[in-house]
């Protein structure tokens, strides 16, 4: 049986830890920051945790 290719996207926007959960930046922190408030920016940064049927089809995409 073929091997799974990896989704490039996926793979460049999310990161795996040692103990398998699922994290992720939030989106739109990367321009036209001059327009967001401080607190909306504040709020942005981070990493969120998936889990669930989500990172499921996450793990299915990075063929783990």
């Amino acid at each position: 049986m073929p091997k799974l290719k990896t989704h490039s996207g996926t793979k460049d926007r999310v990161r795996v830890s040692k103990n398998g959960k699922i994290r992720i930046g939030h989106p739109n922190l990367n321009h036209f920051l001059q327009k967001k408030s401080g607190s909306r920016k504040r709020s942005l940064t981070g990493l969120k945790t998936y889990k669930g049927k989500t990172a499921k089809t996450i793990r299915k995409k990075l063929a783990i």
